[in-house]
């Protein structure tokens, strides 16, 4: 991804712009860009950049409007997959849909949690909760369905699927995806600095307790 990528751009109030973008993979793209030119100096004074799934938010600038007119001419380069250590979440893969996801890629429990630990992850953008990171690493032919039936209760610590990504849930809450595993790892820790364990663009990967 090194040509210019197709990108919408959207007011947000006086100050604000918000950029949509066609993929994943794109956002992820774009945002380390916007972290990248920011660190050189070279992006217009901005209070906060904020990723989601397929769009960017950037919040405090000046003229919103000059940053859009520029945007389409960028050349947006793939992120980097291996710039600072990997946060390593230990992970008791004891889930009660485990053996559900694995039937779902057609292997065994065992089979699903190697395929699960080797691969590395990247959190892509967070939310919905503090601490929440949807993490984008396992292959496309491994994103699976979210539950028919949420869950009134998920615990705090589950390791969860839904789609391409993963997620620690950081406390307990309704939920529907996929629970394949737990962890004692604290997600968000509101006297620390920072709060959060995992922020966009940390490299993850998860530490079978017991290996199979």
């Amino acid at each position: 991804m090194s040509a210019a990528p197709r990108l919408r751009t959207l007011p947000v109030g006086d100050r604000a712009l918000l950029v949509e973008l066609d993929s994943g993979e794109e956002a992820e793209a774009f945002h380390a860009e916007l972290l990248r030119r920011r660190a050189a100096g070279t992006l217009p004074p901005v209070r906060e950049i904020v990723p989601a799934a397929r769009t960017v938010l950037l919040d405090g600038l000046e003229d919103p409007g000059r940053l859009a007119a520029l945007l389409p001419g960028w050349e947006i380069p793939r992120p980097r997959t291996d710039v600072g250590a990997a946060v390593e979440i230990p992970v008791r893969y004891d889930g009660p849909d485990l053996a559900d996801v694995a039937a779902l890629w057609g292997v065994s429990s065992e089979a699903a949690v190697r395929i699960h630990s080797a691969a590395e992850f990247r959190v892509a953008f967070c939310g919905f909760a503090p601490g929440f990171g949807y993490l984008t690493g396992l292959p496309e032919r491994y994103a699976v369905p979210r539950r028919a039936t949420p869950r009134t209760a998920v615990p705090a610590g589950s390791v969860a699927l839904a789609g391409p990504y993963t997620g620690v849930y950081p406390r307990s809450s309704p939920g529907g995806w996929q629970l394949v595993g737990s962890t004692d790892a604290v997600l968000w820790d509101p006297a620390a600095e920072p709060a959060a364990l995992l922020s966009p663009g940390t490299r993850v990967r998860f530490v079978p307790l017991e290996r199979p």
